[in-house]
């Protein structure tokens, strides 16, 4: 994920306006979200990226990009229980629970790495691209769909031999990439274009070119398959748009917070969380057929990273300045 000048700015000033409260504990009750606790991470106060989460394991994996680290941190006793280092400039971060594998993009050395869940020891290093960034693993082909950012393709990973076996162009600067289980397919922004491309994995070749009409700088992406929906954060226009998977249409979209970034679901409440560059997080509820918006606030500076546990009610936001400490806020989402 990219940062504009103007974005960066902005993140700062809002960082200024920041002050952390006396205790980590925090009392929002005033506010649309209710922010639990401030848990203190190790590294210095530089940019996280993508988190991602295995309930079953409570464990939360977060891509520390400006420490090229990935930190494991346990949900349970709120606390970090690894530090894996050498995953340079380390972006994306995705658990393949049924693999007992979490893979992370190293944009520093083009590369993706491969992780042990069980012992975090480093089992693959294998070329990425050029600019590798968000990653989906579609299990019926065992293969792990690696966004190549600037380099306008997407790389294709056969996980059991974690070996690249394909590499497909994409024709414009890449977003995120998500996986559908309801089509089996592989989606993926391609921002500079404003369209969202739909992959076969059985063949490795494009199906289709969706456009995305109000499409500007489409980055973030979510696949639900429960609703037959994706969600797409324009960075460039600050916008959500809501793709219909089923007539690959744009059935609405929203204004969401400056510079917005990586979505995440609480499948239980049916609710869509956007996390945005400049720390406002917008929630929208799915009921009815409908989507709406239902909050949407300042969390906390460049928030713009999110992971949502709706087994626990809880969402986590790594945060990398809080007073000059990183930090992993929690919220309750059950209200």
């Amino acid at each position: 994920m990219r940062l504009s000048r103007s974005r960066i700015f902005l993140s700062l000033a809002v960082a200024m306006l920041w002050t952390l409260p006396a205790a980590w504990t925090v009392d929002s009750q005033a506010h649309a979200f209710d922010v639990i606790a401030d848990v203190p991470l190790p590294g210095d106060s530089s940019r996280f990226d993508y988190a991602s989460l295995d309930p079953d394991r409570h464990r939360l994996w977060i891509a520390h990009l400006g420490a090229s680290e990935v930190l494991v941190f346990d949900t349970e006793s709120r606390r970090v229980v690894a530090q894996i280092p050498h995953v340079s400039q380390v972006h994306g971060v995705l658990v393949v629970p049924e693999l007992h594998r979490v893979y992370a993009s190293a944009t520093g050395s083009d590369e993706v790495v491969a992780v042990d869940e069980d012992s975090f020891a480093v089992i693959a290093r294998t070329p990425g691209g050029r600019y590798p960034d968000g990653m989906a693993y579609a299990p019926e082909v065992h293969k792990l769909y690696v966004s190549d950012e600037s380099g306008e393709t997407e790389t294709v990973i056969d996980v059991r031999a974690n070996r690249r076996v394909a590499t497909i162009e994409l024709g414009g600067e890449v977003g995120n990439t998500q996986y559908d289980p309801g089509s089996k397919h592989i989606f993926v922004n391609v921002q500079s274009r404003n369209d969202l491309v739909e992959i076969d994995p059985a063949a490795d070749r494009i199906v289709r070119r969706i456009a995305l009409p109000g499409a500007d700088g489409n980055h973030g992406l979510l696949i639900d398959a429960q609703s037959r929906r994706a969600f797409i954060a324009c960075e460039d226009n600050d916008t959500l748009l809501v793709l219909n998977l089923v007539t690959r249409e744009v059935e609405s979209s929203f204004p969401v917070g400056h510079g917005p970034d990586v979505l995440s679901a609480d499948q239980r409440q049916g609710r869509i969380y956007v996390a945005s560059e400049s720390g406002v997080v917008s929630v929208f509820q799915q009921s009815g057929g409908r989507v709406e918006r239902t909050a949407q606030e300042f969390l906390g500076p460049n928030a713009h990273v999110v992971a949502i546990d709706g087994v626990q009610g809880i969402g986590y936001f790594p945060i990398k300045n809080l007073a000059g400490h990183p930090v992993l806020r929690l919220i309750k989402t059950v209200q």
